[in-house]
């Protein structure tokens, strides 16, 4: 191999080429280390982050060493007193076997890869749109069927109050038929008693009654057609998003639970801790969760919990009205029942009088019969034929012998007397006969009457018993209640057999 002698030193002036021509050489070459460092530094940069920039004033290996430093694991204490190393915190990929984390670094130009990467992008982005509007619906889709569910118990609320409105409506036109009947009653069984005060307040507590249903069918018919539009706005939302992208072969109950919610009204219940649920987004006008479905959930929620209130309420008044017109019914009946026992105890009592008063007057008639027979013998024969019986003294003869003083006979003078004290007394029994008849007559009346009261208050309670049964409806009770003509007269009171007697 040959061998290359050590170059000599040569001076300046041994140099055989030209300084000019060696100086360009220099410049080119300086130049060209100057295009190169600045292209390869403008290259790396390119895939590096902003802040990788070199402090020139540096060496090139003491500021790559100084730009590394904060890639390192950190060393942390513990409270035990040992050390572990946790890689610094930031966005990046971590080197678990060399200890370090570098940043993550961004590409400033795009990579052959980037049409497929903004593929990708594109792709994540329309499925995460997709994922988003089936979200939506089926939150949409759940508090539909919450607010139909909510119509259809509302509904049944409804028929219950509307039956037991048609029974308090029906307990006024029993009252109103209980009124009536004991318009039939004579005149003297028309006194004003507590059974007439108790029909006027079950009437006035069965008005109240029926204003406070009414009142609750106003309301949960307002609220009805509220949560029939929301039910629409909602199913019109629903319908919406399912057009921006068909939903996947799961039910939607798969997707709530995978967002960890039961239900989509309630938007600010924390997620259950069996899944990790996803959070609400907040209404965006270009997203999936616009302002028209935030403002139809907010609305369903808020029917929600008023129609759940209003339900409880319409269930409990209907319940305490039940129960309150159950207690005036019985209250009512039992005030009839107890003024039909009093009307027996009384018509026993002129029963009882009346018959006493009948063996009077049977006696006492015996008794004028008797007088009437006692005074005819007395005054004797009125003529010939019957002076066996014994010799009277208003004949002619003895009439003209009275008239002279001598011929005054003790005998004539006593009769006459006993006579005029017999006909006095028989003209006071006729009169007091006369009394004890017209009482018994009167007695009569008063008993028959008590019959009539006695039978109407029995019809009254055994009307109302019959009429307020549940299988009895409210046009039954009307149709009762038109059949009746209040034009015609109450029919008289029948005349029992004891009128007939003397």
């Amino acid at each position: 191999m040959p061998v290359l002698a050590p170059q000599a030193d040569r001076s300046q002036d041994a140099r055989i080429g030209a300084p000019a021509w060696r100086e360009e050489v220099q410049a080119m070459v300086r130049t060209s280390h100057i295009l190169t460092d600045r292209c390869g530094q403008e290259a790396v940069a390119m895939r590096q982050p902003k802040d990788t920039v070199l402090d020139p004033n540096l060496a090139h290996h003491l500021g790559r060493a100084a730009y590394i430093q904060p890639w390192r694991f950190r060393v942390e204490m513990l409270k035990g007193g040992g050390t572990v190393e946790k890689p610094p915190p930031g966005e990046g990929v971590t080197l678990w076997k060399s200890k370090m984390k570098p940043p993550a670094w961004y590409a400033r130009l795009p990579l052959p890869l980037h049409r497929q990467a903004l593929a990708l992008q594109t792709a994540e982005m329309v499925l995460a749109h997709a994922r988003g509007a089936r979200l939506t619906a089926a939150r949409l889709g759940r508090a539909q069927h919450q607010i139909n569910g909510r119509v259809l118990q509302l509904l049944r609320q409804r028929e219950v109050t509307d039956h037991r409105l048609s029974e308090v409506r029906k307990g006024l036109l029993i009252n109103q038929q209980s009124v009536k009947l004991r318009g039939y009653r004579p005149k003297s069984e028309k006194v004003p008693d507590k059974a007439d005060s108790m029909l006027t307040w079950e009437k006035e507590e069965l008005k109240s009654m029926k204003r406070k249903m009414e009142r609750d069918m106003e309301k949960s018919e307002v609220l009805l057609k509220t949560l029939a539009s929301c039910r629409d706005t909602l199913a019109f939302c629903f319908k919406e998003r399912l057009q921006v992208v068909d939903l996947m072969n799961q039910p939607l109950d798969k997707v709530l639970e995978q967002a960890g919610r039961r239900s989509w009204v309630n938007l600010s219940r924390a997620s259950t801790p069996r899944t990790q649920g996803q959070k609400t987004p907040p209404p965006d006008p270009v997203g999936t969760y616009t302002p028209a479905c935030a403002a139809a959930l907010n609305e369903a929620k808020r029917l929600l919990v008023e129609s759940k209130d209003t339900l409880v309420e319409m269930a409990k008044n209907e319940a305490d009205v039940g129960k309150q017109h159950l207690q005036i019914s019985d209250r009512v009946c039992a005030s009839l029942g107890q003024k039909a026992r009093e009307t027996l105890e009384l018509k026993e009592r002129l029963n009882m009088t009346l018959g006493l008063m009948r063996g009077t007057i049977h006696r006492c008639t015996k008794y004028n019969q008797e007088m009437h027979t006692t005074c005819g013998l007395i005054k004797g024969p009125l003529w010939k034929g019957h002076l066996e019986t014994g010799e009277k003294l208003d004949r002619p003869l003895v009439r003209m012998y009275q008239r002279h003083v001598g011929t005054q006979l003790p005998e004539a003078a006593r009769l006459a007397q006993g006579t005029d004290r017999v006909q006095r007394h028989i003209t006071h029994v006729e009169k007091n006969l006369d009394e004890l008849l017209a009482k018994h007559r009167s007695l009569t009346r008063g008993l028959n009457c008590k019959n009539v009261g006695l039978e109407v208050d029995h019809s009254v309670v055994r009307l109302r018993l019959r009429q307020r049964h549940p299988r009895v409806c409210y046009e039954q009770a009307q149709r009762l209640v038109k059949c009746w003509d209040r034009s015609s007269p109450p029919p008289p009171p029948p005349r029992s057999k004891s009128s007939a007697d003397p």
